[in-house]
């Protein structure tokens, strides 16, 4: 390994050597000042002419030839093979030249041994709480400094700090925490020259294990859904192993721990596992356990003879439940819809040893209906559902058009305990006819289309659901109108209906087209009140939304549409709707006032403080006198003026062209009582036929 060390280095200085070859002056080329014991060193010499040349180290001459060699007639090196500490020192160069002239060019070299750190421990274990010493051995000539780090930061010496480096290289680490624990860098350099060395070493803290339980006691319902789960939680470092002692054998199909077995989960809990849970942590520093009493009770369950009855209106159903629990509950049926306890044991509706009866079902009776259990330990329920036929329809009324019956229902029927799917629509022209029927979906029209006009017929309505088809309603008379072949009144949902700020849009939809097919839909529309102007527009046939747009807030409007086909129109269809308030500007009012405001104070200080200082007048003026009193700064009183006045102060007038006088930002202050009042004129001019006389005030002087 040296020998190739010591090729490298020949080789870098002949290539040194070649760079500098047309240099005139003398010069010692070596790669690198800093040598470590027992290294080579090579030195090269480049005199720049032909001479002599000898060596020297501290001004004795080396005669060495084992050391010196000549390369050239211009240069010569000096070999130390192996380097000592003796070998430091300052190596000089002396080229007697042909030309009779001599010179020299000198070098320090620097021979180092180490930074060794011998036998320093790189690993530390301390117990939290106690103090740390971590020493850094470390040996080297000349002199080594040593410094330690963490995180690239340098550790201070400081007296009063916690973690410091004591005189003798040793890392101290008072009353050592958790977070004291990683990686510390001895770093130790040769005094005063860029030679250094690094040594990591770990830092491991320590503590005993310590149990904490979430809970001493804990209760629960025993049952196949219910789980429960037991913390344990540990400290201490290293991590503790924890253990649990339990009062049955482990089943690994319902007891289940976490990856630290700090988390115990009963699945499926039994009454068999009452009992006391032992949690103990353990490592190699101490250990610790903990007790926690596990209470199991019973929760009261339900169980019904059947989730769903369908039932036939007049028909009788029956329903069973049985409750079972520690301690046993108390069994109650509850009618869900209504919220009224069934616990009569006569009647159409009773309960009889636990079971529900209805007789002669009805449509209301259908429904959810619940089986509870009540108990100490809590409570369960199993709901049952009742389906029936739904009822007649009430509250039903017709209106024709010129081919259709359109019906139309207040209240929907009862349901009958499931929702209603469908209407059937049946009509005939006289009770010796069969009744012709359509099954419409409760979402779309009731309506009964290409009937002959100017016909009378007979309508019924009926209900259905799951179960069946309930009773159809009374029966109603209904006639046929309009003009032959014209379109029936468009049908506008109000399910549909949207109104966001100020646009509306509402379904449009055509029943009946008359038997001739529609050409368009005419639409009008305006503010419901005295005088507004309504708009007019028309939409295609297939239209199937009417949409409008920047209507006036805060209004209330009506809209007509009429379906037109080549026979005429038909009757108009009306909707009504209001547009609301706009929404709240986020600059209010308020804002708008406090901008002016401040727009104002700030011009009215501009012209008030060039005022004062300009004309001696305004606001700050009248305030700089009443602060100063008579002295007011940057203006002359009375008292520091020639002559006397009587009581007032006169500010004179200033020349003009034309002999007038200007009176810029005229005050006049008159002294009563002492005090200086202030009197404040406006601008004005005085003619050249007019002037201030002594004694006279300034209100004689503006006349």
């Amino acid at each position: 390994m040296k020998n190739h060390s010591a090729l490298a280095l020949r080789t870098a200085l002949l290539l040194l050597l070649l760079m500098y070859g047309t240099d005139a002056k003398m010069e010692i080329i070596i790669s690198k000042p800093d040598v470590a014991v027992g290294d080579e060193i090579l030195l090269l010499c480049r005199a720049g002419g032909d001479g002599v040349i000898t060596w020297q180290k501290d001004g004795a001459e080396i005669e060495d030839e084992e050391k010196v060699f000549w390369v050239d007639e211009t240069s010569s090196k000096l070999n130390i093979k192996k380097a000592t500490m003796e070998d430091a020192g300052s190596y000089t160069c002396l080229c007697d030249f042909e030309s009779g002239h001599q010179d020299s060019i000198a070098m320090e070299l620097y021979i180092h041994e180490g930074p060794s750190f011998s036998h320093t421990s790189t690993y530390h274990e301390f117990l939290e709480g106690q103090d740390g010493v971590v020493p850094c051995l470390v040996t080297g000539e000349p002199a080594v400094v040593v410094h330690w780090l963490r995180d690239k930061q340098e550790i201070p010496s400081d007296g009063v700090r916690r973690v410091r480096q004591l005189p003798d290289n040793t890392l101290l680490i008072e009353k050592v925490k958790r977070e004291d624990a990683g990686t510390y860098v001895c770093h130790a350099q040769i005094r005063g020259r860029p030679v250094d060395d690094r040594l990591s070493v770990s830092v491991v803290v320590n503590a005993p294990s310590i149990v904490h339980l979430k809970e001493e006691e804990k209760k629960v319902l025993a049952g196949p859904e219910t789980n429960v789960s037991l913390l344990c939680l540990v400290d201490g470092l290293p991590k503790p192993n924890i253990t649990w002692t339990m009062p049955i054998t482990i089943d690994p199909s319902r007891h289940h721990f976490n990856s630290d077995r700090s988390q115990l989960t009963i699945r499926s809990v039994a009454r068999a596992d009452y009992g006391e849970y032992i949690c103990t942590a353990t490592n190699k520093i101490s250990e610790s356990s903990a007790t926690t009493t596990l209470h199991v009770f019973e929760a009261p369950e339900v169980f019904v003879s059947a989730e769903q009855q369908s039932v036939s209106v007049g028909e009788r159903v029956s329903v069973s439940c049985n409750v079972s629990g520690h301690p046993q509950p108390v069994l109650h049926w509850l009618n869900k819809h209504n919220g009224q306890t069934l616990d009569s044991i006569s009647g159409r509706i009773h309960v009889v040893d636990g079971a529900f009866v209805i007789e002669d079902v009805v449509p209301s009776d259908g429904g959810l209906y619940s089986c509870m259990a009540v108990s100490a330990s809590g409570n369960a329920s199993r709901d049952v559902a009742i389906h029936t036929e739904p009822s007649l329809p009430h509250y039903l009324s017709v209106s024709s058009g010129p081919t259709s019956v359109l019906f139309s229902l207040k209240t929907l029927p009862i349901s009958g305990g499931t929702p209603i799917t469908s209407f059937i629509l049946q009509w005939r022209r006289s009770a010796a006819e069969q009744w012709k029927e359509i099954v419409v979906p409760v979402s779309g029209p009731l309506a009964i289309t290409k009937l002959k006009q100017y016909t009378t017929y007979t309508v019924r309505m009926a209900a259905l659901n799951a179960v069946g088809v309930g009773q159809f309603s009374d029966t109603k008379t209904v006639r046929t109108q309009g003009i032959q072949g014209e379109p029936d009144s468009p049908v506008l949902s109000v399910d549909g209906m949207k109104i966001e700020k100020n646009s509306f849009s509402v379904p449009l939809k055509q029943i009946d087209d008359g038997g001739s097919p529609l050409q368009h839909f005419s639409v009008r529309y305006g503010q419901n009140k005295e005088g507004a102007e309504w708009k007019e527009m028309q939409l295609p046939s297939n239209t199937d939304s009417i949409s409008l747009q920047d209507l006036s807030f805060g209004s209330y409007y009506q809209l007509e549409v009429i379906a037109i086909n080549a026979n005429g129109s038909s009757v108009p269809a009306t909707f009504n709707f209001t547009i609301g308030e706009q929404p709240a500007s986020s600059m209010t009012k308020g804002w708008v006032v406090a901008i002016v405001m401040v727009i104002f104070l700030v011009v009215f200080l501009v012209v008030d403080v060039t005022c004062c200082y300009r004309n001696h007048c305004g606001l700050l003026m009248s305030i700089s006198v009443k602060l100063f009193g008579q002295k007011v700064p940057g203006m002359k009183m009375p008292e520091d003026g020639e002559g006397t006045t009587n009581g007032e102060v006169k500010l004179k007038g200033i020349s003009t062209p034309r002999g007038s006088m200007q009176l810029a930002g005229v005050q006049t202050f008159t002294k009563e009582a002492g005090q200086l009042t202030e009197v404040t004129c406006d601008k004005a001019s005085l003619t050249k036929h007019e002037k201030i006389q002594p004694g006279r005030d300034l209100q004689n002087a503006d006349a």
